[in-house]
């Protein structure tokens, strides 16, 4: 393993990361404009802005994975002395076809199955086409044993309660929660560090299913749906649960104001150029791409010369 950097003075300060795009059969070949260049050729379903393979792109750890930062300076980080994951992951996910019908454990039910943890998630819909939906939840009276049923002849879809969404909808997906996306939206995904995915249902095409596993962890009844915003001091807050809290800002021509995060968590630019300012650097925020705060970062000065957008994303819990 390569040795631990140093820091420049004590503190570990804000630092960009490079998305890493995953290739998924229900993607698509062209993100723009969002991205202009993916590195393949395959569909891209997914851009990972915190995964822990995205990559440094300022400062001392430049080049270093985050998977690897959040081990090395947990409690510069995290706040964690030992380490740890990077609590959350942040993608955007760009559906050119159905994702398969899936469920997630929530905490318990994935440490019962020597998981750390369970799934919880939400979208914030970036984009969406007029009349575009999400499947989220199952209609009243469904069974474990209808539901296998429907599996097998093909139509667990009818058993699903369809969301209409439009652009700046967001989305709660509690753990447990059977759901299912589709093609005409663009949504930004906050969720637990965990790919823990039971897939039920996938439209014949030839991947693994996880019927019994997935119907053990269903819950019939869920808090998922729509979330009304919350106008706050300066900002929009769009979810605040136990897991993630997801506030929207918005930035005038030359403005300039400062925010501190309530935990680990990262800056994700929606529009415009947003320069994230600490007494020792300035780091440019574009969209698609996300800033990481560390918890010893007590405020971040922002500022948008010709006025932007952004996400602020922080596990309140640690």
């Amino acid at each position: 393993m390569s040795k631990k950097p140093e820091l420049d003075g004590d503190e570990l300060g804000p630092f960009g990361l490079k998305p890493w795009f995953s290739e998924r059969v229900w993607g698509r070949r062209d993100l723009r404009p969002w991205y202009e260049e993916t590195g393949t050729t395959e569909p891209v379903g997914e851009a990972w802005l915190t995964g822990p393979e995205c990559e440094v792109t300022t400062g001392p750890l430049v080049g270093r994975p985050l998977g690897l930062v959040a081990e090395e300076f947990g409690e510069e980080l995290l706040g964690m002395p030992e380490g740890g994951e990077f609590p959350l992951l942040v993608k955007i996910l760009f559906p050119n076809d159905k994702l398969s019908v899936q469920v997630h454990p929530d905490d318990a039910q994935a440490q019962a199955m020597g998981q750390p943890r369970g799934k919880t998630e939400c979208w914030y819909v970036l984009e969406a086409e007029p009349g575009a939906t999400v499947a989220l939840g199952l209609k009243p009276g469904a069974t474990a044993a209808g539901m296998e049923a429907a599996i097998a002849d093909g139509t667990l879809e009818q058993m699903l309660e369809q969301v209409f969404v439009e652009q700046g909808d967001m989305v709660f997906v509690d753990a447990g929660t059977v759901h299912a996306i589709g093609p005409g939206v663009v949504l930004l995904e906050t969720q637990q560090t965990s790919d823990t995915t039971f897939r039920l249902f996938d439209y014949g095409r030839p991947r693994e299913l996880h019927v019994q596993q997935g119907l053990a962890v269903t819950k019939f009844k869920t808090r998922a749906g729509k979330v009304a915003p919350q106008e706050m001091d300066g900002f929009v807050r769009l979810i605040e649960e136990q897991y993630f809290t997801v506030d929207r800002f918005e930035l005038e021509p030359q403005e300039e104001i400062g925010i501190r995060m309530g935990g680990p968590g990262c800056l994700v630019g929606l529009s415009g150029a947003v320069a994230v300012i600490t007494p020792n650097q300035e780091i440019e925020l574009l969209p698609g791409q996300a800033v990481i705060i560390p918890v010893e970062c007590l405020e971040v000065i922002l500022e948008a010369e010709d006025g932007a957008s952004l996400l602020r994303c922080f596990a309140p819990g640690l």
